[in-house]
């Protein structure tokens, strides 16, 4: 998965520096940032970054909460690097959902290893479809069945069941669906979401029932016989 698009988060210069040059080394695109705000800035900009380094100690935002920023919207891969290494801090990362955790000061060598195991393991989940009941997303030949039937579906309508599919019993606010599947700098109103879901519900028949309206937040795609 070599040119994939890593972004590495820390306010050292020469830590930034190093990690970019090892990464350069294996052909990925290296985009840096400073601070926290900065971090969200770039990455709610590029939308197609495939893997987050992250240093927990920031100026203006710390990991933490750069993190806890990402995960409203994206479940991409993120490494927090840190100098913390009590258990309590790696176990508040792991829930918070951190893919790997390494202290520093760590082998350059290793953490590239261990960044082309996590790319590696998404590519290979990112080709296995999405199933849900008698749904079933092919990511990739980005096609959607219902049943045996093939349900033929607009770009935003694929990338919305498919934002559904992986993120089944959860309540997704507007915000949410519109950053993630209309990109962080779509200046549309979530009518368009509404519209949307409209119909796509209606493209999956009685099936469409299963995307669940919840008030006052945006809509949950929930499993059959779920009451």
């Amino acid at each position: 998965m070599n040119s994939a698009k890593i972004l590495v988060v820390d306010d050292e210069a020469r830590m930034r520096d190093l990690i970019r040059d090892f990464l350069q080394r294996e052909k990925y695109t290296v985009l840096e940032a400073a601070d926290g705000e900065a971090a969200l800035t770039t990455f709610f900009d590029a939308k197609d970054i495939a893997l987050v380094l992250l240093d927990v100690m920031m100026p203006k935002l710390d990991g933490w909460q750069v993190l806890a920023e990402i995960r409203r919207y994206s479940r991409v891969p993120v490494i927090m690097l840190t100098a913390l290494g009590e258990d309590r801090d790696e176990i508040r990362g792991f829930e918070m959902g951190v893919d790997e955790y390494v202290t520093k000061p760590f082998s350059p060598r290793v953490l590239m290893a261990r960044i082309a195991a996590i790319l590696r393991r998404q590519e290979e989940a990112g080709s296995q479809p999405l199933e849900l009941g008698d749904l079933k997303l092919d990511r990739v030949a980005r096609q959607l069945f219902v049943g045996e039937k093939s349900v033929e579906l607009s770009l935003k309508e694929y990338e919305l069941m498919q934002y559904f599919l992986e993120n089944v019993g959860v309540a997704l606010s507007r915000e949410a669906i519109l950053n993630h599947v209309w990109n962080y700098n779509y200046y549309g109103d979530a009518r368009t979401i509404d519209t949307h879901v409209k119909k796509l519900r209606s493209k999956l028949g009685p099936l469409g029932d299963q995307i669940k309206t919840v008030w006052g937040v945006g809509y949950k795609l929930e499993a059959p016989g779920h009451e």
